[in-house]
């Protein structure tokens, strides 16, 4: 039987100290709920097979897409369809949480210095 728990959102994000660097809290139903923290420009990318979905917990960033510019802000949630190339920008910093199937790579169709694996925060 698998174990129960709760998950603080404060403490969790409390353990990050690098930006753009997406932590793994929780799976369901072969989706990852991973937290990052977001803080400058991120790369152009695109996930070929899996939509994303991006609930913004604290402060706001910009979401560019090549057809005009959302801003999302606290409390607010942005869905990405596969394929739609995306770049998050934050000015300042702000705490995401990501809900994306399990196979999804954070930097989408690029592999480069921001491609992190699956760590479990």
């Amino acid at each position: 039987m698998e174990t129960i728990r709760k998950v603080n959102l404060a403490e969790k994000f409390s353990l990050i100290h690098e930006h753009r660097s997406p932590k793994v809290a929780g799976e369901l139903n072969g989706q990852h709920v991973k937290l990052v923290k977001m803080k400058g420009e991120f790369i152009w990318h695109h996930h070929e097979h899996e939509d994303e979905m991006f609930l913004v917990v604290k402060g706001k960033f910009l979401m560019e897409l090549h057809t005009g510019n959302i801003e999302v802000s606290e409390g607010e949630f942005i869905i990405i369809p596969r394929g739609v190339e995306h770049r998050p920008v934050a000015v300042e910093e702000a705490e995401i949480i990501l809900f994306e199937p399990v196979s999804t790579l954070n930097t989408g169709n690029i592999k480069n210095d921001y491609t992190r694996g699956h760590e479990v925060i």
